[in-house]
C-alpha cells in the first residue's frame, strides 16, 4: 500500500480541535517541524500533546504553544522553555509531569496493546501518592492535582501502576522511510519517535529521504509500516533544516 501524501497540509487535514497527539523528538532532534507547522497554519487548537518536551528555541511544539493551541501536555521535561513555564504557572494549560523512562514505557505499552504496567519509578513520591499540580489557578494555588495511583508489592519491592498511552494521532520525523511506511531514525531522534509512532491511532511521518519498498534492509527498520498510516516526503531544504540548541566548540 502506497502511504505517501503529497503535502504536510493534506496529511494533517483531518486533525480536529481537541485531538490528542503523540509527538516525537528529543530536544531539537527528530522533531516533526513540518507537520507541526502545517497544524499551526490550519488553526487547530485545544490540543492534548504527549511529548518528551514541548519545543525549544521557538520551534517544534513551541510554535503551537505560543499560539495558545495546546491545552494539556503529558511530558517529562520543561527545560528552558519560558513560555511553557509561564502558561503552566498562570493556569493556562494542564501539565502531567512524569519520569522520562515512565513516559517512554507508557507510549510503548500503549502501542503494544498493554493497558497498564507496574514500575518502581516514582514510588514514595507524589508521582505515586498524588498531589502533583496538574493545573494552577493563576494565583499560586492548585486548581487540579494528580490523583493517587495504585501501589503493589512484588517480591518485597513496591511498584506503582502506570497506564499505557494511546493518542488520536502521532507526528514523527524519520531519516528514511519507504512508501509502505517502514521507518528508520538516526541517533537521538530514535529516543522517542518510534514510541510516539506506535502510540498513535493514525501515525503521520515526515521523512527526510523517501525510498522505494525493499530499499531498507528489514533488519534496519525501527518502526514497521503497520504502525504508520501516512508518509510525507520532505524537500531537500526541509530535510536540511536542523537547529542546534546548545552549540559546543573547543578552543
Amino acid at each position: 500500500m502506497d502511504k505517501v501524501v503529497a503535502t504536510a497540509g493534506e496529511a494533517v487535514a483531518d486533525v480536529p480541535d481537541g485531538a490528542s497527539l503523540a509527538v516525537g523528538g528529543f530536544g531539537l532532534s527528530g522533531v516533526p517541524n513540518v507537520l507541526i507547522q502545517a497544524l499551526y497554519e490550519r488553526g487547530v487548537g485545544g490540543l492534548k500533546v504527549v511529548s518528551n518536551n514541548c519545543g525549544a528555541m521557538e520551534s517544534g511544539l513551541a510554535v503551537l504553544l505560543a499560539a495558545g493551541r495546546i491545552t494539556r501536555v503529558t511530558g517529562s521535561y520543561i527545560g528552558g522553555n519560558k513560555e511553557f513555564a509561564r502558561q503552566y504557572l498562570a493556569g493556562e494549560l494542564e501539565l502531567e509531569l512524569i519520569p522520562q523512562g515512565t513516559l517512554a514505557e507508557r507510549l510503548r505499552a500503549g502501542g503494544a496493546g498493554i493497558p497498564a504496567f507496574y514500575t518502581p519509578a516514582g514510588v514514595g513520591t507524589q508521582v505515586a501518592e498524588g498531589g502533583l499540580p496538574w493545573r494552577y489557578d493563576g494565583s499560586g494555588g492548585v486548581a487540579l492535582a494528580s490523583p493517587p495511583k495504585e501501589v503493589r508489592e512484588f517480591d518485597g519491592v513496591d511498584y506503582v501502576l502506570e497506564r499505557g498511552i494511546r493518542t488520536d494521532f502521532a507526528l514523527v520525523r524519520a531519516a528514511r522511510g519507504d512508501r509502505h511506511g517502514n521507518l528508520v531514525f538516526r541517533r537521538s531522534a530514535r529516543n522517542f519517535n518510534p514510541l510516539a509512532a506506535m502510540a498513535g491511532r493514525v501515525t503521520i511521518a515526515e521523512v527526510e529521504e523517501l525510498v522505494e519498498p525493499g530499499a531498507i534492509d528489514p533488519d534496519e527498520v525501527h518502526v514497521p509500516g503497520v504502525f504508520v498510516q501516512r508518509v510525507v516526503p520532505l524537500t531537500p531544504e526541509q530535510a536540511a533544516d536542523k537547529r542546534i540548541e546548545f552549540r559546543t566548540v573547543s578552543g
